[in-house]
């Protein structure tokens, strides 16, 4: 047997491990013979190890890959638990969106560092450029082969069906096998795409990428001059700006790193496209100052929030990028060596932030409640801004806010804070804290207003309340329910509740009024995607400040026999 074949089958193998892994922890816990921290700590420890395994395994071999991918298992597997403490139940740390990617950056990014360290040396930059782009590009097509193998079954499945044949049909609703096929094909792909590395390469995607220079500067230099036409301050409004401007310096140092490639030899060579990541690594601290002040104007109006705090990181790491690349530029000759010198370094302080959000050094949910104490003693809060219910998704520090405020609550003269705490208890009914934060339009409908309200679960009405806490600038709820008659062949008026569910944008609720009593339908954006930042901002003002009206939807049907028809959504 070649050794090609012996390759391909030990990566099989390697997958089916993976994918037995996976089905015994689930059968663990499923039984509660491993939960909470000990279930976190194996889950992560297991999915590092196997991913950093399957993907440094061609590049390095045996017990050098296994031992590299130990090693950032445990760390990830470390940090995770060391984060849990922050929250009791442990669970409540994936609450926190900035935990989940913390641990992927830590998992993912010292791969292409171990592979380096084990051949030229972890500062070689073509070995960690180049490992870097492969390992996305071997993850990619394994995947999509995947999807093609399960395609394939359930195509199998149906055709056999059809002649009364239902053994494959029970053999993948037996135990491990779904995992151990997904884990066994997933390393046959990754095995085929390293044995083909000279024809699926990162060649391809990076040479389409730098295509995007001249587009991206374009965009960025108009912005840049029609930005004093518009006026900076009225820029500043929401997070939602920030998130834009420092999404914009991500991908503008992504294509500056494609143009300048591995080594000078790779580097583009097109004159419009060499000038146009210049222009670009000149422009990207414009743009990653204007990103970082974006978040600061909004921390310093509303305080810290674990959201805002995973924003000021990003911003920090935009500012690097920034500094170096254009002290890179002016320093003359020799910029693109310099640029993949940046990398490196920006590559090791993203993970070493990426460690410490993880520690008590940077506690994300300790340093939001440090602020709200701090605000709400000096002044800078009004009690009617606090927000208990995101209080209490902060872990132990919220909860200890909680117990503080509380307890000065009962003091002489804070009756204003009592009555905001109020309900916040155990026993709290966050059903009645929601009707009555909640705008309404019309503002006389309040019985079908209660009636659509009783239909939600409580984490829906959590989520719901969170967002009318989350308040507007101006200081109005964050939410907002219009009452009109949607359909009308359906019996009574139906319902739209629009409310932020983050700093960044809003999600909505349908209801109508069927035979069994209220239900939530779904909703469409004519332009098919949901208002985000201002934009969303403005919609819930001005649905607070007067009912919307009613207009014909642009659409037609095309009527069928039995009072069916067809139409086209847009």
């Amino acid at each position: 047997m070649d050794t090609m074949t012996l390759r391909r089958i030990g990566m099989s193998a390697m997958g089916a491990a993976a994918g037995v892994a996976g089905y015994g922890l689930a059968r663990l816990a499923d039984a509660d013979l491993l939960s909470g921290r000990p279930l976190m700590a194996a889950v992560a420890f297991a999915l590092t190890f196997f991913t950093a395994l399957m993907g440094m395994e061609g590049p390095l071999r045996g017990l050098r890959a296994a031992f590299g991918a130990a090693l950032m298992a445990m760390v990830v597997a470390g940090l995770l638990l060391l984060a849990s403490l922050r929250f009791d139940p442990a669970e409540g740390v994936f609450d926190t969106p900035m935990v989940v990617l913390a641990c992927i950056i830590l998992a993912l990014v010292p791969m292409p560092f171990w592979i380096a360290r084990n051949g030229q040396g972890m500062r070689h930059y073509p070995t960690l450029f180049g490992e870097s782009w492969a390992i996305v590009v071997r993850y990619m097509v394994a995947w999509l082969f995947v999807g093609a193998v399960w395609a394939v079954i359930v195509l199998s499945d149906g055709l056999l069906q059809l002649v009364g044949l239902r053994i494959l049909d029970q053999v993948l609703t037996v135990g491990a096998v779904p995992w151990i096929l997904t884990g066994g094909v997933l390393g046959l792909g990754l095995a085929v795409v390293q044995d083909l590395s000279d024809y699926i390469s990162p060649f391809l995607i990076l040479r389409l990428l730098r295509l995007l220079l001249p587009v991206i500067l374009g965009v960025t230099a108009v912005f840049l001059v029609l930005l004093p036409m518009r006026g900076i301050s009225g820029l500043f409004e929401g997070l939602s700006v920030a998130a834009t401007l420092l999404a914009m310096a991500a991908a503008t140092a992504t294509l500056v790193t494609t143009a300048v490639d591995q080594t000078d030899a790779e580097a583009t060579q097109t004159a419009i496209l060499t000038q146009s990541a210049r222009g670009l690594c000149l422009l990207l601290p414009v743009i990653a100052g204007l990103g970082a002040w974006a978040v600061w104007l909004r921390v310093d109006q509303y305080g810290w929030t674990p959201e805002r705090i995973f924003a000021a990181e990003v911003a920090v790491l935009a500012l690097g990028y920034g500094v170096l690349y254009i002290i890179a530029v002016l320093r003359g000759a020799g910029w693109m060596a310099r640029i993949r010198h940046a990398n490196i370094v920006m590559a090791v302080a993203l993970l070493v932030m990426a460690a410490l959000s993880l520690t008590p050094l940077l506690n994300a949910q300790a340093i939001s409640a440090g602020s709200v104490q701090t605000r709400l003693a000096d002044g800078r809060m009004p009690v009617q801004a606090l927000e208990p219910v995101l209080l209490e998704r902060w872990g132990l520090a919220g909860a200890a806010l909680l117990t503080d405020l509380r307890d000065r609550a009962k003091e002489p003269g804070q009756e204003a804070l009592a009555a905001r705490l109020e309900g916040h208890a155990d026993d709290t009914d966050i059903l009645a804290q929601l009707q009555e934060l909640l705008p309404l339009q019309p503002s006389d409908a309040v019985p079908q207003r209660d009636a659509y309200l009783a239909a939600l679960s409580r984490y829906e009405v959590e989520m719901v309340l969170s967002g009318c806490q989350r308040s507007l600038p101006g200081g109005e709820a964050g939410c907002v329910m219009v009452l009109t008659d949607f359909l009308p062949a359906q019996p009574g008026q139906e319902a739209v509740l629009i409310y932020r569910y983050s700093d960044f944008g809003v999600d909505q609720l349908a209801f109508q009024m069927a035979e069994g009593g209220p239900q939530q339908v779904r909703t469409f954006w004519q332009s098919g995607a949901v208002p985000s930042g201002d934009a969303a901002l403005a919609l819930i003002r001005a649905w607070q400040t007067a009912a919307p009206l009613l207009v014909p939807a642009p659409i037609n049907m095309l009527p069928a026999p039995g009072g069916n028809g067809i139409f086209v959504l847009p």
